[in-house]
């Protein structure tokens, strides 16, 4: 969900907040990935995020193989990448949405990504490539996700454990809250600078509107796009911070970044959480921004939130809750 440039202006000094590293990771994001890229075609956007992930891909780590196949639906195919260890552990499986705004990415843009987590925790990682917007307005993502899952939980006997990116955070929290009562339930769930649905005239939409990597211009444009401009007041599938009820959600773990107009998504879903008795985690990384998985062999700060998270899946997959 990086992009352009909005016309909110921001009183936040980035060059006080934000490191030499993470700028070089800025400006070499940007040299693929022009800050104007959202004034783009849908065509064009997706040309350019596709060349970025290929430029930015980091291979596969030894140990990791990845078979691609494919969940049968109900008048669809939704296409799965299957990242195993060579020493694994199976206490867990990890179910993992992408990011892109709803509009971008597939099983290629985080390859690199799953099979650093399939490395890290042990667990099978299962990637879901759900369909985009325009072409699919909400809820077909959701939908996707939610049968994903579904098969997920029918398929394995190991505990799931849900993960996301931005936009992906978003599909995991959906379904955490549209399972919540089954009797089949994701055991966990870590969500990265997801976008939960939260209010976009307060808090860090409005302090960081001008951030680096993802404005508030963009934000708005991706949410037009998925929704097809149509309202959808309370509905928890395209919002989860909408619901009403965040009882019996499963232990949660938020990892935003501090220069994100999404960070005060994470804060506000970890209270709401809290407030209903249940298990929620807030970290806010310093002086990180949006899309910062991919600086995670680049720049230090991402380096040790990546392995933050990482043992986040590893604790929750193994039901133990250290936070």
């Amino acid at each position: 969900m990086e992009g352009a440039v909005s016309l909110h202006e921001s009183a936040v000094d980035y060059t006080k907040l934000i490191d030499a590293e993470t700028w070089a990771f800025i400006e070499r994001t940007n040299s693929y990935y022009p800050p104007d890229t959202v004034d783009y075609t849908i065509v064009q956007q997706r040309e350019i995020y596709d060349r970025m992930c290929r430029e930015f891909f980091a291979g596969y780590p030894d140990g990791v193989s990845a078979e691609t196949t494919a969940i049968v639906a109900p008048g669809r195919s939704i296409p799965i990448r299957i990242y195993r260890a060579d020493e694994p552990d199976h206490a867990s499986v990890i179910l993992y949405f992408h990011g892109g705004g709803f509009i971008l990415g597939g099983l290629d843009s985080h390859d690199d990504v799953c099979a650093e987590l399939c490395l890290h925790t042990g667990y099978e990682v299962v990637s879901v490539e759900y369909r985009l917007a325009p072409e699919h307005l909400h809820p077909a993502a959701f939908d996707d996700a939610l049968a994903a899952f579904e098969w997920a939980a029918a398929t394995y006997r190991q505990p799931i454990v849900l993960c996301g990116d931005s936009a992906g955070g978003n599909l995991a929290a959906a379904v955490s809250h549209t399972t919540r009562d089954r009797a089949s339930k994701p055991a966990g769930q870590v969500l990265i600078y997801p976008a939960l649905g939260g209010d976009m005239t307060s808090g860090s939409y409005i302090r960081h509107a001008e951030a680096p990597m993802l404005t508030l211009r963009d934000l708005e444009f991706y949410k037009e796009i998925r929704s097809g401009g149509r309202g959808h007041s309370g509905d928890t599938t395209l919002s989860p911070l909408a619901d009403a009820d965040f009882s019996n959600l499963p232990p949660t773990i938020l990892i935003t970044a501090e220069c994100d107009p999404l960070s005060s998504d994470g804060e506000a879903y970890r209270d709401r959480i809290a407030a209903a008795g249940g298990k929620a985690f807030w970290l806010e990384e310093p002086g990180l921004v949006h899309g910062y998985l991919r600086a995670r062999h680049s720049v230090g700060r991402a380096r040790g939130s990546f392995g933050r998270i990482g043992d986040a899946l590893v604790e929750l997959g193994k039901d133990e809750w250290l936070w």
